[in-house]
């Protein structure tokens, strides 16, 4: 798959053809699939915090586990791996109060202990969707189809 080197670099388009042919060759599934078979080397994703968008020390930790991830890979091992999310807690609680102007504690509670959970359900949610995307866009590959999430009934 060898192209002309062209006059201008585009890194937006080129990281949408890098990243579309990787999803339409199934390149993740066939690196893992590959060493089917041989000592596993299991990797379960320290999770971040879905507060918002990853930031510089959240993509620099990713990248660097999955250098790690594609070195096993190459020396042989079947890479079990599981990506993760932490999605409950002081920081999303601490985004959803200040999304709402809460200055106590009362205040949840004069908006519904129920409701306020459903709110930080949802932030949560929708940051892990943003974040996955990003770290998908930076190349790194783990099971996204299939991520622990503190949140579920199963983690707990």
């Amino acid at each position: 798959m060898l192209r002309e080197i062209e006059s201008r670099y585009e890194p937006l388009s080129l990281e949408k053809r890098i990243e579309d042919f990787w999803v339409k060759n199934k390149i993740y599934s066939k690196t893992r699939a590959k060493n089917r078979g041989n000592e596993p080397f299991f990797f379960v994703d320290g999770p971040p915090y879905t507060t918002g968008s990853i930031h510089l020390g959240t993509a620099w930790n990713k990248v660097i586990k999955d250098t790690v991830l594609r070195y096993r890979s190459m020396q042989g091992y079947y890479l079990i791996d599981r990506a993760g999310w932490d999605m409950h807690g002081l920081p999303i609680e601490v985004k959803i109060e200040e999304k709402l102007g809460f200055r106590s504690k009362k205040d949840i509670e004069r908006f519904g202990v129920a409701r306020f959970i459903g709110e930080c359900r949802a932030f949560a949610i929708e940051n892990r969707r943003k974040m996955t995307e990003q770290f998908k866009r930076l190349g790194v590959w783990l099971n996204w189809d299939d991520p622990y999430m503190t949140l579920k009934d199963e983690y707990i």
